[in-house]
C-alpha cells in the first residue's frame, strides 16, 4: 500500500515539475528558419532583417533580436529562400557569401548562417545548400569541424556512458534515455528562466533535481515493478519506446516547440585560435564533461559500489549469489545515467537551443556509440562516441546537414559486418 502511493506521488511531483509555475499548454509548432548573423569576431549583429519566402508564394520576416537570431515559422518542410535586407546592415559591412540562402527545411529547426565582414571581402564562401561535393573543403574548415566533432562527442559520450551501464545492469535497450537528456535541459530552464536563478545556480540544482526524479524516481515507479513482475526485455524496450513518446510530447505540451535559450550565456562571443574558432562557455563545458566521464569511469573501476556495478553487469545471478544487493546497484546505475544525461542536455541547450526534440535526435547517435564501442564495455562506449561524434561533423563536407546522422549509422553498419563485436567488445562464441 505504502509504496503505491509512493508511486503515485512520485509521478504527480514529476508533473507538477514540468508546469512548475503556470507554464501552460502549447500548441506544436511548425517547421522553421533560424537566421543567425554574426560579426567578424562572431559576436551577434542585431536589428537586421531576414526575408524567407517559397515558390508556393509563403513570404515570411523577422528581425534579428540581442543574439543575433531572426526565427520565421514556415508553413511546411520544403525549400525556402532566406534572403538579408541589406539596407538594415551596419554600415560598411556586408554579408559573406552575400545575403542569400537556399534553404531546404526537412523537420523542426533549420539554421541559416550570415556572418557579417567588411565591405569587400565578403568573398564567395558561404550561400547555398546547393553546389559541388566538395565545394569549399579546406584546411581550416576541417580542423574547425574536428573541434566541433569533438565538443559533440563529449555531449554524447555523456549520454552514452549511461545508457551503457542501463544496457549492462539490467539489459534494456532504453529508447527513452534520450528523454533524459531533454528533461535535464528543461529542469535547468524552469529554474533559471521561471525561478530566474543565474544559469551558475539553475545547472547544478537541476542536474541533482534530474538525477533523483528522473533517474532514481523512474527506475522506482516503472522498472523496478517490471522486473520484479519478470516483465521480458523486448516488452521493457517496448514500454521504453511508449514512455519516450509520452515524455517528449509532454513537454512539447508544456513549453512549445519553437527552441529557446537559457537566461545567461546565450549570445557569448567567440575566440579565435588561429584557423579554428570555439567560444568560452564550449571550453569550460568540455572541461566539466571530461571531469564527469574520468569521474564516473575512476568510479567504475575503483570504487566498492562500481566493481559491484561490473559484477551485476558480468553476471546479475551470481552477483547476488555472492552478497551483491543487485536492486540498489541497479538504482545507482539509474541515477548516474540521468546525470550524465542531464548535463548533456544543459550542455546541448548551452551550446546550441533548448528544444522539445533534443533528445530524440541524439538518441540514434548514443546508440551508434554504444554499439560501434561494444555493448556492455564502458571505454568502447566513450570511444564510440568519439568515432561517431567526429564522424558525423566531418560528414557535413559532403552531405546536407540534415542527412549528417546517417554517416555515423553508416560506418557502425560497415564496422559491425567487420567487427561483430564492436571496436572494444569481446567475440562471444554462438552455438
Amino acid at each position: 500500500m505504502h509504496r503505491g502511493i509512493t508511486r503515485i506521488v512520485l509521478v504527480l511531483v514529476g508533473f507538477i515539475a514540468a508546469g512548475l509555475l503556470g507554464f501552460g499548454p502549447a500548441q506544436a509548432e511548425g517547421a522553421s528558419i533560424t537566421a543567425v548573423v554574426t560579426g567578424a569576431d562572431k559576436s551577434p549583429v542585431s536589428g537586421v532583417t531576414v526575408n524567407v519566402t517559397n515558390a508556393e508564394g509563403f513570404t515570411g520576416s523577422a528581425e534579428t533580436d540581442a543574439e543575433g537570431l531572426a526565427t520565421i515559422e514556415v508553413p511546411e518542410p520544403g525549400k525556402y529562400t532566406a534572403t538579408v535586407d541589406v539596407a538594415t546592415l551596419p554600415i560598411g559591412v556586408e554579408i559573406k557569401g552575400g545575403p542569400e540562402r537556399s534553404i531546404n527545411v526537412l523537420q523542426g529547426d533549420k539554421k541559416a548562417l550570415f556572418p557579417v565582414v567588411p565591405a569587400g571581402e565578403g568573398g564567395d564562401s558561404g550561400g547555398s545548400d546547393s553546389g559541388g561535393i566538395l565545394a569549399g573543403i579546406t584546411v581550416e574548415r576541417v580542423l574547425q569541424l574536428i573541434v566541433d566533432g569533438i565538443i559533440l562527442s563529449l555531449i554524447i559520450a555523456l549520454g552514452a556512458l549511461g545508457l551503457s551501464l542501463i544496457f549492462g545492469t539490467t539489459g534494456l535497450s532504453n529508447f527513452a534515455h534520450g528523454e533524459l537528456i531533454t528533461l535535464g535541459a528543461f529542469t535547468t530552464l524552469v529554474l533559471n528562466t521561471t525561478l530566474g536563478l543565474n544559469l551558475l545556480i539553475a545547472a547544478p540544482i537541476g542536474i541533482v533535481i534530474s538525477a533523483a526524479l528522473w533517474g532514481w524516481g523512474q527506475n522506482q515507479v516503472l522498472w523496478k515493478p517490471l522486473r520484479k513482475r519478470g516483465t521480458g526485455l523486448i516488452a521493457a524496450m517496448i514500454v521504453s519506446i511508449g514512455l519516450g513518446i509520452a515524455l517528449r510530447y509532454t513537454i512539447l505540451f508544456f513549453f512549445g516547440g519553437s527552441p529557446v535559450s537559457y537566461a545567461q550565456f546565450a549570445g557569448q562571443p567567440g575566440i579565435d585560435l588561429g584557423p579554428i574558432f570555439v567560444t568560452p562557455k564550449a571550453i569550460v563545458l568540455s572541461i566539466i564533461a571530461v571531469l564527469f566521464l574520468v569521474a564516473s569511469v575512476a568510479w567504475l573501476k575503483g570504487s566498492r559500489l562500481g566493481k559491484a556495478t561490473r559484477a551485476v553487469s558480468d553476471n546479475p545471478a551470481l552477483a547476488s549469489a555472492s552478497g551483491v544487493n543487485v536492486e540498489r546497484v541497479i538504482s545507482v546505475v539509474w541515477v548516474l545515467g540521468a546525470l550524465l544525461a542531464a548535463y548533456a542536455g544543459v550542455f546541448l541547450g548551452m551550446t546550441q537551443n533548448v528544444v522539445w526534440t533534443m533528445g530524440q535526435f541524439l538518441l540514434l547517435t548514443l546508440f551508434a556509440a554504444v554499439v560501434l564501442g561494444g555493448l556492455g564495455t564502458i571505454s568502447g562506449a566513450i570511444l564510440g562516441s568519439f568515432v561517431v561524434g567526429i564522424t558525423v561533423q566531418l560528414s557535413t563536407l559532403i552531405v546536407p546537414p540534415e542527412l549528417k546522422t546517417a554517416s555515423a549509422l553508416f560506418l557502425m553498419i560497415v564496422l559491425l559486418l567487420i567487427r561483430p563485436q564492436g571496436l572494444l567488445g569481446r567475440p562471444e562464441r554462438v552455438g
